[in-house]
């Protein structure tokens, strides 16, 4: 079973996007913060996917996170999310897959499953 880690600090999104993937069949953690999805990914090793949003309070954005993420643990699944254009964002990692805001959930889950 895949295990995603959805970081979003809004909280609303956050809970309908954590109940949509548990209902397609997703085991589904959640942060709100970079440092918490940090944190979570420290103590669970077993995430196969990460999700993020570029923007993010308490300092660690969404590319931070990635970064980190894809350096600790290289066989996680990365997708960023923002409303902002690929082009407006500082480069992300090549690792990750860029999903742009607002999307439909079934370009999210295809990117989970490509």
């Amino acid at each position: 079973m895949k295990k995603v880690l959805f970081v979003e600090d809004e909280e609303d999104l956050r809970e309908m996007m954590s109940d949509a993937l548990a209902h397609r069949g997703y085991d589904v953690g959640v942060a709100a913060t970079g440092a918490e999805a940090i944190a979570a990914m420290r103590d669970a090793t077993e995430f196969t996917h990460l999700i993020t949003d570029v923007n993010m309070p308490g300092g660690v954005s969404g590319i931070d996170l990635a970064e980190a993420v894809i350096e600790a643990h290289p066989e996680v699944r990365v997708i960023i999310a923002s409303g902002y254009q690929k082009a407006q964002l500082p480069p992300l990692p090549p690792q990750a897959r860029f999903l742009q805001k607002p999307y439909r959930m079934h370009q999210l889950f295809a990117a989970l499953e490509d």
